[in-house]
């Protein structure tokens, strides 16, 4: 195996041109070239390992890039290809292109064909496997694109510690045209959408890797490469693509996994001791290339829109950064048993050499402290060693790969047949090892498999078992919380009840009182039309009266002379007798008229009656105006005791203003005070000049100070009130608001609930209308019943009591006829006697028991309605759960449905393929046909199945063999 050597991670810069919006915005051209290696962004220079301007074709960009990394690969070397920028800036075109133009298709078409042609111009000694992988890294999780069924695959290790998919699909290839077709396939299931900087912006991170191995069938000796050509989505800011829904939520994870990608790339160039690679599956996939064992190239697009500046620079720092990552590469070599052999004699002899060397140091040092005194010539010479190592190196190095012996030791055929057929035993051996081992880890693997499928079943059992009990809770709950409302309806509707007999009870009774004042007031009016026409009869016999009053006193005066005295008087005292009769007539009269003026008399005190309440009433409606108009007043004095209130603050904030004026004074002239007494003395000791000085700085100082000080109080006074003001203003605005809006909620609360409890009642109601009804037919049928039964005994009672009767007369005439009678009949009319008692007792105990019926009745509904509801309920819970069961069993039937597409989808492709047959690639001859390829005809006319690789021998004309 070679040495491992440092190489670092090249990165090249490419801007692409000007796009239509851009050109449409009047966006300017930015970047400034300076050479090969050099761009110019806002004065700052970035250098690279190359820059390409925007007018650098596709095929440039390759033999920069990617055409040195072909070789390293088919070397041995590992090799990483991925390009890294902001959306919209040419990754996808550059990683990819037109995948069927041979101008513009990009490096990982261009590099399938180079890796082929790099094969059929090699050592024909050589034999090459080579398979393909294809996945994207989509919402942070594993999708394989090349069977769409995996779709959260994980990131494993193998033995070295390298990182790798598991589970992933690999396709053996022997062709660029299956590569292409592989690559086109998972291409067309690969995650894309429209935003407003591109229209087929990609929302995952995709990986082709090509795995390569080769053997040299001469030397047996064996190398493998892996190549990484990764097409990363590009960051994004949400207000320039205009991200959202899903697109949003694609968006966040590509920023955090690239953020992800800047902080490993950030550790490595600082040289920290933690490196974050498994903060996103991306660079855990990616850590062999970021500071590991491969030759990596990084591409960074950039945008030369001004509108894109920031973003520019910032890809522009991270290619900086990742120019400082250093890998440490090796060649990925399987060593033969004979360099095994030989490694193990190097490692022999120079352990050998070691402890020579040790054995010497040891006895030197020995001497040394027993105070011997070695002489140069027999102390230790590190330089003559290390040339003897080196030494013994060159001549292991150069003995030839050929002679497996020890050398100096001759063996004989007959020893060497014996050491071969032992070396065999001891292969087979080890391969029955490695079998049984490859059972017991399949073996392990289908029993984790089972125990995982057993665990994902009791959790999902208990999970369900969780989901029933909580079910059956919820339906317990439901259960009792309707019985509690039934019982308060029921409650409720007794009090309706209750209420609705009173008011009816009412009603019949002010229908009764209206109906008898009616009756009265016709009875009065008939009594009042009555007297009017009594009346009228009245004055027309009046009239008749007086005429004929006056007709008789003419005839009188007439006749006065004629007539005698006696006469006369005769026919006065007849005429005073008729007056009698009209007198009574007339009293009569007096006297219902005189009723009728005490009616009239009553009428006008109501009316008197009436107009003293109005009267009262208007005084009670002035008293009331009085009494608003003085809590109005009271209003208004308040307010203006406010105002005086406030007024009155104020002049004491002024006061405690001038207060602290007036302190701040004091202490200035306390101040001055001191700096007089400091003068005076200073004076005393005869510094008066200085005394001066300090004097006047000293007032100086002062008059700043007291000025500074009052600008700073005053202005942070102003500034205070003003935000008291504002804070006050804003309270009780926020106040009102807070107080209409609660009776406004609170108003729509109330009609919401008055009008769902209108409607609860009036639907309960009609329920219990219904109820009642149902229930009243039930009492009216048992009632017949009961009724029957009853007429039924009453007639077997008859019967009963006239064939008692009819028996006691015949035993009573045959009494006659025996005087003395007999005690069997006495003891038959006792027992008889006795039925009848008990009979009758039967009949008051039915009648009862009849009414005790009729007062369980109630009860007796209530529960049954009670139990209705119940029922109901239930069978509600029964129904939704049957239909949870149903929608349950359909999505379970369509994920099983979907699943066996998906297996016989797989299937399909695994045929269309040819899956897991490795086809070894031979330089110096063209490839094999191919299931997708059938026009390409076979060699040798056949292949063998069962994943048995086929070899290709002499250029296409040889014979397939075994391997």
């Amino acid at each position: 195996m070679a040495d491992p050597a440092e190489c670092t991670i090249k990165v090249m810069c490419r801007f692409r041109p000007l796009n239509s919006s851009e050109v449409t915005r009047g966006d300017k051209y930015i970047p400034k070239f300076q050479g090969e290696d050099t761009v110019v962004i806002g004065g700052k220079p970035y250098m690279f390992d190359r820059v390409f301007q925007s007018n650098t074709t596709q095929e440039q960009v390759y033999n920069a890039c990617a055409q040195k990394i072909v070789k390293d690969v088919l070397d041995g070397y590992n090799g990483t290809i991925f390009a890294y920028g902001q959306t919209s800036s040419g990754k996808t075109h550059t990683m990819e292109g037109n995948l069927h133009d041979t101008d513009a298709m990009g490096i990982i078409p261009r590099i399938v064909q180079d890796i082929f042609n790099y094969i059929y111009s090699m050592d024909e000694n050589l034999e090459f496997h080579i398979k393909v992988s294809y996945f994207e890294i989509y919402l942070d999780k594993i999708r394989d694109l090349l069977d769409v069924s995996k779709t959260n695959l994980s990131v494993h290790e193998d033995k070295n510690r390298v990182p790798y998919v598991k589970g992933c699909t690999e396709r053996f290839v022997c062709s660029p045209d299956e590569v292409m077709d592989t690559i086109d396939e998972g291409k067309s299931n690969r995650h894309v959408a429209v935003t407003n900087m591109n229209e087929h912006s990609s929302r995952s991170h995709s990986i082709f890797l090509i795995n390569v191995k080769q053997e040299n069938t001469q030397t047996e000796q064996k190398l493998s490469g892996k190549l990484y050509l990764v097409d990363l989505a590009g960051s994004e800011k949400v207000s320039k693509t205009g991200a959202e829904g899903a697109v949003l939520d694609e968006a966040k994870n590509i920023n955090k996994s690239l953020s992800s990608l800047g902080n490993v790339i950030s550790a490595l160039a600082e040289g920290t001791a933690y490196i974050p690679y498994r903060d996103s599956k991306m660079t855990r996939i990616l850590q062999d290339s970021l500071g590991g064992n491969c030759r990596t190239t990084i591409v960074i697009c950039c945008s030369p829109s001004s509108y894109n500046e920031a973003e520019t620079k910032s890809t522009l720092m991270f290619g900086q950064r990742a120019k400082t990552i250093k890998n440490t590469v090796v060649v990925n070599i399987e060593l033969t048993a004979e360099q095994w052999k030989q490694k193990y004699e190097r490692e022999k002899e120079k352990n050998k050499t070691l402890r020579n060397t040790v054995t010497w140091l040891e006895n030197e040092l020995n001497r040394w402290r027993n105070g011997e005194s070695v002489p140069v010539e027999e102390q230790f010479d590190k330089e003559k060693a290390n040339a003897e190592v080196q030494a013994l190196d060159n001549i292991l190095n150069d003995k030839p790969a050929s002679t497996p012996n020890v050398p100096g030791v001759r063996l004989t055929d007959v020893e060497k047949d014996k050491c071969e057929a032992e070396l065999a035993k001891l292969y087979k051996q080890l391969d029955d090892k490695d079998e049984e081992i490859n059972q017991q880890s399949q073996l392990a693997e289908k029993l984790k498999q089972q125990m995982l499928d057993q665990d994902e079943l009791l959790a999902s059992s208990r999970r369900d078992h969780e989901n029933l009990q909580a079910e059956l809770n919820r339906l317990q709950a439901e259960n009792e919380a309707s019985k509690d409302e039934v019982k308060e309806v029921l409650q409720a509707l007794e009090e309706l009840a209750v209420n609705y007999d009173q008011k009816s009870q009412e009603v019949e009774d002010k229908t009764k009182e209206f109906e008898a004042i009616s009756e009265e007031l016709s009875q009065k009016s008939s009594i009042l039309s009555s007297l009017d026409s009594e009346l009228q009869k009245l004055k027309e016999m009046s009239n008749h009266q007086k005429k004929r009053v006056t007709e008789m006193m003419s005839s009188l005066l007439k006749d006065l002379a004629e007539i005698g005295i006696a006469v006369g008087s005769n026919d006065i005292k007849q005429h005073e007798g008729g007056s009698g009769m009209i007198d009574e007539e007339f009293t009569v009269a007096r006297l219902y008229i005189s009723k009728m003026k005490s009616e009239v008399k009553t009428m006008a005190k109501r009316c008197k009656q009436l107009e003293s309440t109005q009267s009262e009433s208007n005084k009670k409606m002035d008293e009331n105006e009085n009494e608003l108009a003085a809590c109005q007043l009271r209003i208004s004095q308040h307010e203006a005791k406010i105002k005086s209130l406030t007024e009155y603050l104020h002049n004491v904030e002024q006061k405690k203003r001038q207060l602290e004026e007036n302190v701040d004074s004091l202490n200035e002239e306390l101040v001055k005070l001191s700096a007089q007494e400091k003068v005076h003395a200073m004076e005393k000791e005869n510094e008066i000049q200085t005394a001066n000085e300090v004097k006047e700085a000293v007032e100086k100082q002062i008059h700043s100070h007291r000025e500074a000080h009052q600008k700073q109080i005053s202005s942070l006074r102003d500034e205070l009130d003003n935000k008291e003001k504002l804070i006050t203003e804003l309270q009780d605005l926020n106040q009102k608001i807070m107080l209409e809006q609660e009776r406004l909620r609170v108003e729509h609360e109330k009609l919401k609930s008055t009008d769902q409890e209108k409607s609860r009642k009036l639907h309960e109601l009609t329920v219990m209308q219904d109820r009642r009804e149902q229930a009243r037919q039930d009492l009216k049928g048992l009632e017949e019943t009961v009724a029957k039964e009853l007429q039924t005994l009453h007639n077997l009672r008859k019967l009963f009591v006239q064939d008692l009767a009819t028996r006691v007369k015949k035993s009573a005439e045959m009494d006659s006829d025996d005087t003395g009678g007999s005690a069997a009949q006495k003891q038959k009319i006792s027992f008889l006697e006795n039925n009848l008692e008990q009979l009758t007792k039967v009949h008051k105990q039915l009648v009862r028991d009849n009414a005790d019926l009729r007062c369980e009745l109630p009860k007796l509904e209530k529960r049954l309605r009670a139990t209705a509801e119940r029922v109901k309920a239930l069978e509600s819970a029964l129904k939704e759960a049957k239909e949870n069961a149903a929608r349950d069993r359909k999505r379970y039937q369509q994920e099983v449905d979907r699943i066996k597409e998906a297996v016989r989808a797989k299937n399909m492709a695994r045929r269309g393929h040819s899956a897991q047959i490795a086809k070894p690639i031979r330089p110096g001859q063209q490839p094999v046909a191919s299931p997708t390829h059938p026009n390409i005809n076979r060699s040798g006319g056949g292949f063998y199945q069962n994943s048995q690789t086929v070899a290709i021998r002499g250029g296409g004309s040889g014979k397939p063999d075994k391997k």
